[in-house]
């Protein structure tokens, strides 16, 4: 049984166990002499403990059937890698292909607002990094190499063997190098979309305003209320999206109904150790390298403090350092998540980045250069 729907079902037995417990011990209180208060009071308490075990029941039992109707219906195609699956969706045609890695938290669903546009131009792959999505979990380490190798078998495994431009948002700017690195023979360009650069949590700023995250107690509260599909029933599994297609926002707003907490713990926990395989990566020579960045102005309007709006600022901007044909575009108006924030710049743009690379456009003549769009 898969993980997705095994924990809805549990909690589905556990709520029928407990609401049937509770309705015999209602019923034989008739026969108990008990003081009048006492009957009323455990009356009332077991009416409600039952009440909410059946609620709990439906919810859990109708979440577990969602989840496994949706986990068997997986947009693209699964290849096993190493004896794992590992989901991929491929849209469009034309070469070089466009392989979108997404941030943490996230599956290859995030890329649903701009995939369809990027099909357009050439061929466009997104995919699930184990525990995302349709892929399934795998043990730590979840380091950029062991993450770059699985791409790179999926990558095998799908029959993709010509060249590729990399396009990585967030934390998998750092498993795009690490790739870039390890794989170059088909490498015809990367793409980092307000990416995560190594060895960033040791920055002072960083290390003076971390993230504190959800407390271990709010997390393991946050799994439970996924599993008894507490989010399903306050309609956060139909919420749209802005800028995605009909199908696309489906899958998406269904996908915020999933527990990838083990996923992401995983990756958090080897962020220092992907930093150090991957802080001395690069530079690529005259590799076209297009880099999108959040709006400074933005993100400090939105409360990030000085210093770390600064710091994130400069590490985009060294970022331009990893190739001689390299060129950064500060998205205006955007956060972190340009490809929802400002899909018609990353539509627009790495369509021109792809006809650059095949020579059917103009190369640019601003190489180094930062631009605010």
């Amino acid at each position: 049984m898969n993980p997705a729907y095994q924990i809805p079902v549990l909690f589905a037995l556990v709520g029928i166990g407990i609401a049937s417990l509770a309705t015999r011990r209602l019923l034989s209180l008739r026969s108990k002499r008990y003081p009048g208060w006492r009957k009323a009071t455990e009356g009332t308490v077991l009416l409600l403990l039952a009440v909410a075990a059946a609620v709990i029941t439906a919810s859990s039992g109708f979440n577990a059937a969602a989840l496994y109707r949706f986990r068997h219906a997986p947009p693209g195609q699964t290849f096993l890698v190493d004896g794992h699956a590992m989901r991929i969706d491929c849209s469009g045609s034309g070469s070089p292909a466009i392989i979108l890695d997404a941030g943490l938290g996230n599956d290859g669903l995030i890329w649903g607002g701009v995939q369809p546009a990027l099909a357009k131009t050439t061929r466009v792959c997104s995919y699930d990094r184990a525990g995302f999505g349709w892929s399934d979990t795998l043990p730590p380490p979840r380091d950029a190499d062991h993450i770059a190798a699985e791409l790179h078998g999926l990558l095998a495994a799908a029959n993709i063997t010509g060249p590729v431009v990399l396009m990585g948002h967030s934390i998998a700017g750092m498993y795009i190098r690490d790739y870039a690195t390890r794989y170059p023979e088909n490498i015809a360009g990367l793409i980092f979309v307000d990416a995560s650069t190594p060895l960033q949590n040791r920055n002072p700023a960083f290390k003076a305003h971390p993230d504190p995250g959800p407390s271990q107690f709010a997390a393991v509260l946050k799994k439970a209320a996924i599993a008894a599909g507490i989010p399903r029933l306050l309609g956060e599994c139909s919420l749209p999206f802005p800028g995605f297609g009909a199908q696309a926002s489906s899958l998406q707003a269904e996908d915020q109904c999933h527990d990838r907490s083990a996923a992401v713990a995983g990756e958090v926990e080897s962020f220092d150790r992907s930093g150090e395989e991957t802080v001395h990566t690069g530079p690529y020579g005259t590799l076209p390298i297009l880099i999108f960045s959040q709006d400074p102005a933005h993100t400090a309007a939105q409360g990030q403090p000085a210093a770390v709006v600064k710091e994130w600022n400069q590490m985009q901007e060294d970022l331009k350092l990893l190739s001689t044909r390299s060129r950064r575009i500060i998205a205006t108006g955007s956060g972190h998540y340009i490809q929802g924030n400002r899909p018609d710049l990353i539509e627009r743009e790495v369509s021109i980045f792809i006809e650059q690379i095949r020579g059917t456009t103009p190369k640019p003549t601003d190489y180094g250069s930062t631009q605010t769009k």
